[in-house]
């Protein structure tokens, strides 16, 4: 007689070799506010190299496109050191491009400071650190 495996049993604890049942593994999957600001920090870290290669911007700028790089393979990732970096980066944006726009009254400036606040509120969200590590 062939003998059936309830792969449901199987499955559903795992133990250890000392007998213990191991614990549960949580599933983290990215938020897709977290992958819009990914692509979001990405798109900027392009721009600044950009701007650099066309010599609109000192090439001590290349600085801030690793650390955008490296906040959006963190978020991904769900990180909360990329969390951190993530946040600094949309809040002081949205601080200059404010001071840009009071200073010299830019629509593209209020946009993108305005786009860069909905980003720093929803990375202060609770829902959003609950589910770093």
């Amino acid at each position: 007689m062939t003998e059936e495996v309830n792969h449901a049993d199987a499955t559903s604890e795992a133990t250890s070799e000392a007998g213990v049942p191991a614990p549960k593994r949580r599933l983290y999957l990215p938020l897709p506010g977290l992958a819009a600001i990914g692509l979001y920090l990405a798109a900027l870290a392009g721009a600044f190299i950009v701007g650099v290669v066309r010599g609109n911007y000192p090439p001590l700028f290349l600085f801030f496109p690793v650390l955008f790089i490296a906040a959006t393979g963190g978020l991904m990732l769900l990180f909360r050191w990329a969390w951190a970096l993530a946040l600094a980066a949309v809040f002081l944006l949205a601080i200059y491009n404010m001071w840009v726009f009071s200073q010299q009254h830019l629509a593209p400036a209020l946009v993108q400071g305005l786009l860069n606040w909905v980003f720093f509120l929803y990375l202060i969200r609770v829902e959003v650190r609950s589910k770093l590590k």
